[in-house]
């Protein structure tokens, strides 16, 4: 039976590589960060079946034990502090985690169980303000966010112990990926929640920043496919995964709107404070490369994914109106 870490699995993408792996019959370790509240919600249907040990990408002496205690066969780096608006807040904690953690965990593997394969969770907003569309693995980057800048130095540092210690480490540059289980702080589920909150009658406006940006947008339970695909190859190598396709948040906002028969532009609050202080306008994936060796492609489409994610958000919305009634 194989072994898989996975760092974040609390987490929308931790928790459907878990589902994923277990499939595939993994013993499946997640680690998790001590706190005073846990949160296990996107795990718990599958709580049992994974072991939870605690750690911290800040803290390198539990990195190393983790990894002498499990010797994990592939180590899944989804832990981050993932949140692009929240970086500017905290650059420095940013930095420390999602940059600098990727070091300490590449060195504990190093030292430790050079035979792990290795994935980092690259993203697409290293491309920032893109320098060719679509955006490719040469690609140049040019981050536009201190969670962008972080994500490039983990990027790079894991090419660099793939070259320079021969560790079989790649790294996933996934463009925008989406789900019911995405964060509610997140523009995509903000709106699915909220046309949700609307049509029950417990909202009445969405408030809401630049709805030009234009993303690709998938479904995150096929990216984790690929992440697992990378670490089946023969070599380790980096790849983009994707749609292939942009849309602007406003035509997220018109089928979102349109799934519950509403007109978003009798909803919306377009608000300067949801601004980013430097916008990436248009981010979209040319993952030919990983269709070709991975031969991995997307199954949710763009409208899929919006129905998906305000259905599940009515349906939470509905089951906790009737446990207030009862």
């Amino acid at each position: 039976m194989k072994k898989a870490l996975i760092t974040g699995i609390t987490g929308q993408d931790g928790s459907y590589l878990a589902e994923l792996l277990l499939e595939k019959g993994y013993k499946v370790y997640g680690m998790t960060r001590r706190s005073s509240v846990e949160n296990f919600e996107r795990i718990d249907h599958i709580r049992e079946k994974v072991e939870i040990i605690q750690g911290d990408l800040i803290d390198q002496s539990s990195l190393e034990e983790i990894i002498k205690t499990v010797k994990p066969d592939e180590v899944y780096n989804l832990g981050a502090q993932s949140f692009v608006a929240a970086s500017w807040n905290q650059p420095l904690a940013t930095g420390d985690m999602t940059a600098l953690g990727v070091t300490r965990i590449l060195e504990a593997i190093r030292r430790n169980k050079p035979d792990t394969r290795f994935y980092q969770a690259s993203s697409s907003e290293m491309f920032g303000k893109v320098m060719e569309i679509p955006q490719t693995e040469k690609t140049p980057f040019y981050p536009r966010s201190p969670y962008g800048v972080a994500k490039v130095y983990g990027h790079y540092i894991t090419v660099n112990y793939r070259e320079s210690y021969d560790l079989f480490a790649c790294s996933g540059i996934l463009f925008n990926h989406e789900s019911p289980r995405r964060g509610i702080e997140f523009v995509t589920r903000k709106i699915s929640n909220t046309v949700a909150k609307i049509k029950l009658g417990l909202a009445k406006e969405l408030r809401i920043g630049n709805i030009e940006a234009k993303r690709d947008w998938g479904f995150a339970g096929d990216y984790v496919e690929a992440m697992w695909l990378m670490l089946q190859q023969e070599k380790a190598d980096d790849f983009v995964i994707g749609t292939g396709e942009t849309h602007s948040v406003k035509e997220f906002l018109e089928i979102a709107f349109g799934c519950v028969d509403l007109d978003y532009n009798d909803y919306i609050v377009v608000d300067p404070k949801f601004y980013r202080p430097a916008e990436v306008d248009l981010l979209v994936s040319d993952c030919s490369k990983a269709k070709k060796i991975l031969k991995w492609e997307p199954k949710v489409s763009f409208s899929e994914l919006i129905h998906m994610m305000v259905k599940e958000d009515m349906k939470l919305l509905e089951s906790k109106k009737m446990a207030v009634a009862v």
